[in-house]
């Protein structure tokens, strides 16, 4: 089965204060170490980048050991993956949609995820909860603890077959719904996604701290 990348890049970094996809990463912007991690992975033979033209040409421009395709995004997210999809050749049966913001992805936990969603039409990178979780009210008093058995951090690459993808996304906007992941837009079709285990950190950059982290886990 052939398999698409898709990154979502389209975001406008509110809470972040300036763009973080262009910040410095050991050397390169935060977008570009995440595309170059999705061309590393063998099974991958294209890439789409959802992102305006600027960001594109700022970040990415320049020879590629693949085809990298730009499309525009949408509004929200799932407007944005969505974009993403629709750009996805018929020969590409799995699509492995990828945050922009993960520039840390290991390629060999992206060929693990895209060997399970072969096997099971549906997979996503994650980590395991390990850490104690309570339950607060309003004021943030504790009122009890949370079985942390089972419960996972999803993460991303998330990879499915490109048909369930695409029609999962279809059901989403015909009936208004909002969704955060791919993982999310599945579960109204009553399809289980394959959990798999990243195996080292692949944070989000979201907040200055998270780019703080990124470069002390690169050093």
């Amino acid at each position: 089965m052939g398999c698409a990348g898709v990154i979502v890049a389209s975001g406008s970094s509110r809470r972040m204060g300036f763009d973080k996809l262009a910040a410095p990463l050991a050397g390169k912007p935060v977008l570009r170490r995440s595309l170059e991690a999705l061309l590393a992975v063998p099974e991958i033979t294209r890439v789409i980048v959802v992102c305006g033209e600027e960001r594109f040409d700022d970040l990415l421009r320049g020879d590629h050991p693949k085809p990298v395709l730009r499309v525009d995004g949408g509004a929200e997210r799932q407007d944005s993956v969505y974009a993403g999809l629709s750009a996805v050749k018929a020969s590409e049966e799995l699509v492995a949609v990828h945050d922009g913001a993960r520039p840390l992805v290991d390629p060999g936990d992206i060929s693990a995820c895209i060997a399970a969603a072969r096997e099971h039409g549906a997979a996503s990178l994650g980590r395991t909860v390990t850490e104690t979780l309570k339950r607060t009210d309003a004021d943030g008093l504790v009122l009890g603890g949370l079985d942390r058995s089972n419960l996972w951090f999803t993460e991303t690459p998330q990879v499915f077959r490109t048909d369930l993808l695409l029609e999962a996304y279809r059901q989403v906007r015909e009936q208004g719904l909002v969704v955060t992941d791919e993982v999310s837009a599945m579960e109204p079709m009553g399809i289980a996604t394959r959990m798999i285990q990243s195996t080292r950190p692949n944070p989000k950059i979201t907040v200055p701290a998270d780019l703080e982290a990124a470069h002390a886990l690169l050093a």
